[in-house]
């Protein structure tokens, strides 16, 4: 009689569908706010992302009519190997090695450095609040087709932001990572900030602070 009565019982729960909207709510809302604040994280994102690359393209500018931001930049085009020594006023691409090749002189942003810190006024407002002017970097790299011997040096210069990380309101981070994409080492909800970087021939290295 108990079996009988105990096997009606476990028939009767199990044809039991009273819970069935609550779960079926659970699992719809959940989505929805994940949804909900992915579209919140990945907008963040993304208006990070343009304004910073639109900053960056200002910062390339401001860095090549500004003193240099790294130690080591040569302030004209000294002489190169050439011989016969060519006269001074001689273009730089007019022959190989007429003026002096310092190769590409590359440093991490330096708030004591008055370009650096300049350029990162800048830039700073459009990026994640992670980010610090050791996230600049900076290169001068010689082009020979570019100034004269005895004239300002004008090398390339680029500005380029790297190392940043994004953090996410969401735990999305978390899965955004399982798709490939590289999180920050121990930040579970952050990923990595794509790096940007921008270039422009240098004008006067040597003076100019306010041109």
């Amino acid at each position: 009689m108990i079996g009988a009565r105990t096997h009606k019982l476990a028939r009767e729960f199990a044809r039991d569908d009273s819970g069935t909207t609550l779960f079926e709510y659970a699992l719809a809302i959940s989505a929805f706010l994940m949804l909900f604040f992915g579209l919140i994280d990945f907008g963040r994102m993304g208006f990070h992302y343009v304004n910073a690359e639109k900053a960056m393209q200002v910062a390339a500018r401001v860095a090549a009519v500004r003193p240099a931001a790294c130690s080591g930049v040569p302030a004209i085009n000294g002489r190169g190997s050439a011989s016969p020594a060519p006269p001074f006023g001689t273009n730089c691409g007019a022959g190989a090695n007429i003026c002096a090749s310092p190769g590409t002189i590359t440093c991490d942003g330096d708030g004591a450095n008055q370009t650096a810190a300049e350029i990162w006024a800048i830039v700073q407002g459009t990026l994640p609040n992670t980010a610090t002017i050791d996230n600049l970097q900076f290169s001068y790299a010689t082009d020979p087709n570019l100034g004269f011997l005895g004239g300002p040096y004008v090398p390339v210069v680029t500005v380029e932001l790297q190392n940043l990380t994004f953090e996410f309101v969401s735990p999305l981070g978390q899965l955004v990572a399982l798709t490939g994409a590289t999180p920050a080492a121990g930040l579970g909800s952050d990923i990595a900030f794509p790096a940007l970087s921008a270039s422009l021939p240098a004008e006067d290295l040597a003076l100019g602070t306010d041109g």
